[in-house]
């Protein structure tokens, strides 16, 4: 299994943070991800179809020999989990549970902000596993639905990107959090921005880079850390491909390799 790869799955592009986050940490493991652009967003389906797509994911990239299976969609990871574990042997986890674990350390006050999609908070997924730490006392959770579009678009420094996250962290602001969870995984693409609204005095969590540190001490326990010197990463998705590859190619930082078209599902 050491020579496995790790497997992500998420709606569309957004996951491609934890890609980078998982190269940035794990540079000797391999990436498998699927990003199932013909049935984006997953956030407006009921629950059993987010299920069967997650499956379909799953099946898809278990083909692809990996070790460790990542549902990089806060919408997948809030429904599909129980779902996914009973499917595989391989470790399965999502992107909610490392967040909140996160933010649960970073706290002082014990007044922890989210922001995510409509989707998101509306499930209540993140409020919950946040709650679930002692060290927890409030959680203020800010739906922000523009903000996937404008990082889509790449307006990370764009004026109009400024107001509206002060629109969003102002009433965060004003029930004095000390700690925010970037509850989408295209969030962290406006880490700086938002900090340069927020100041130091609030902490912002990373999904993504707590989603690797989850992958990195489960591969640990596991023991099935890679012995090759360097990973690769490869690109699948349902629908798009070259629309893909532009936004694939922002979120790393850097050029990615062709990105294969598969279809799922009947």
């Amino acid at each position: 299994m050491n020579s496995g790869k790790i497997g992500i799955f998420d709606s569309g592009v957004g996951g491609l943070t934890v890609v980078r986050a998982i190269n940035d940490l794990l540079p000797n493991e391999s990436v498998v991800y699927f990003g199932d652009t013909a049935r984006v967003p997953y956030g407006s389906k009921s629950p059993e179809t987010v299920i069967r797509f997650s499956l379909e994911a799953a099946e898809f990239l278990l083909g692809k020999d990996v070790k460790l299976l990542v549902a990089a969609c806060n919408t997948a990871s809030s429904v599909s989990l129980p779902a996914l574990s009973e499917f595989t042997d391989v470790p399965v986890i999502g992107v909610i549970e490392p967040g909140a674990s996160a933010a649960s350390e970073a706290t002082r006050s014990g007044i922890v902000g989210v922001i995510g999609t409509l989707g998101t908070i509306s499930s209540g997924a993140y409020q919950k596993a946040l709650k679930s730490f002692d060290s927890v006392r409030r959680v203020i959770a800010q739906p922000t639905p523009l903000l996937v579009s404008l990082v889509e678009e790449g307006w990370l420094d764009h004026r109009i990107t400024g107001l509206v996250l002060e629109e969003y962290t102002g009433p965060l602001i004003h029930e004095g959090i000390d700690t925010l969870v970037l509850g989408c995984t295209h969030y962290p693409l406006l880490k700086k921005a938002l900090s340069n609204i927020l100041g130091d005095d609030i902490t912002l969590v990373d999904s993504a880079e707590s989603t690797a540190s989850k992958v990195a001490e489960i591969l640990d326990d596991g023991e099935l850390r890679s012995t090759t010197d360097s990973g690769e990463n490869y690109f699948y998705v349902s629908d798009i491909p070259l629309k893909f590859q532009e936004i694939a190619q922002r979120f790393l930082g850097r050029t990615i390799p062709l990105v294969t078209q598969v279809e799922l599902g009947d």
